[in-house]
C-alpha cells in the first residue's frame, strides 16, 4: 500500500484529504507542522510528499530543500499546495524538484488524479530508450543516464524537468500542446473545477532558465502561439524573435486549419 505523507496545518482540510488518500487505497499519514513532517519521515518514509507550502515554523519550501538533500527522500515525488495568488512560490518550489502544484482551493478528485499519476510513474518507470544519445543543437541528453549538457556545461535538472525536455527532445519539429504534454509526462489529464495546464508552463519556463543562454528567446524549446512547445528542429531565426514557421505550419496541417 503506498504511503502518501501529508503536511498541512489545516486540520480539517488535512483530515478530507487523508479520508480521501485513505478511501482510495493509499495509506495516509498527516503532520501539521514541518518538524512533526521531518519526525514522521524519517520513522516512516513515504513514497511521495504533498506539502502545504505556507507552514508554522518550518514552510513547506524548506522542507522540501531537506527532503530533496536526503538520499533516502531526494527521489520521493512532492507536490505542494498554494495559496491561487503565490505564483513566486509555485516556480520556487518546481526549481527546488517539486513534480506538481495544486492551488487552493481545489477538488479532491484533481489531487487524487495527481497522487495516483505520479506513484505510477515511481513504481513503473518508463523504459530505457532504445538510444541513450540525444543532440539538438550544442545540446546532448542521455536517456539512459539522464544526464544534460549544453555548450559542453552539465546541466542539473529536476527528474520532471528532465522527463519533459527529453519527450520534446525525442520529438523534434512536433508540437505538444500543455493538455498533451500533461497526459504523456506527468500522466493524467486535468478534472474537476479549476484544474489547468499551468504546471506545464511553469516546468517549460524552468527548463529554460537552466538550458537557453536567453529564455526571452529560446533555441531548443519554442512557443508555438496557440498550439503549444516543440523542439527546434533547426537553429531559430533571430528575426522571429526564436519562433519557427516550419512547426507552426505543422501544427496547423495537424489540425486540419
Amino acid at each position: 500500500m503506498p504511503r502518501v505523507l501529508l503536511v498541512e496545518d489545516e486540520k480539517d482540510l488535512a483530515w478530507s484529504i487523508c479520508r480521501s488518500l485513505t478511501t482510495a487505497g493509499y495509506e495516509a499519514m498527516a503532520a501539521h507542522t514541518g518538524t512533526e513532517a521531518l519526525a514522521l519521515a524519517r520513522r516512516h518514509p513515504p513514497d511521495l510528499f504533498i506539502l502545504d507550502i505556507m507552514l508554522p515554523g518550518i514552510d513547506g519550501l524548506s522542507l522540501c530543500r531537506r527532503f530533496k538533500d536526503d538520499a533516502t527522500t531526494a527521489a520521493v515525488p512532492v507536490i505542494f499546495l498554494t495559496a491561487k495568488s503565490a505564483v513566486e512560490h509555485r516556480i520556487e518550489g518546481l526549481s527546488l524538484g517539486a513534480d506538481d502544484y495544486l492551488a487552493k482551493p481545489f477538488d479532491l478528485r484533481e489531487l487524487l488524479a495527481r497522487v495516483q499519476a505520479l506513484l505510477r510513474r515511481r513504481q513503473t518507470p518508463p523504459a530505457p530508450p532504445a538510444t541513450g544519445d540525444l543532440v539538438l543543437g550544442t545540446l546532448a541528453m542521455n536517456g539512459r543516464a539522464r544526464t544534460v549538457r549544453v555548450d559542453g556545461r552539465d546541466i542539473r535538472l529536476t527528474p520532471t524537468e528532465f522527463d519533459l525536455l527529453y519527450h520534446l527532445a525525442s520529438h523534434p519539429g512536433e508540437v505538444f500542446s500543455a493538455h498533451d504534454l500533461l497526459q504523456v509526462v506527468w500522466g493524467y489529464a486535468p478534472k474537476g473545477p479549476g484544474s489547468s495546464t499551468d504546471v506545464v508552463r511553469w516546468h517549460i519556463k524552468n527548463v529554460r532558465a537552466k538550458v537557453e543562454a536567453n529564455p526571452a528567446q529560446p533555441q531548443y524549446i519554442r512557443n508555438v502561439p496557440g498550439h503549444g512547445y516543440v523542439a527546434a528542429a533547426e537553429p531559430a531565426d533571430a528575426s522571429m524573435g526564436g519562433s519557427s514557421k516550419r512547426p507552426l505550419a505543422r501544427a496547423a496541417q495537424a489540425r486540419g486549419a
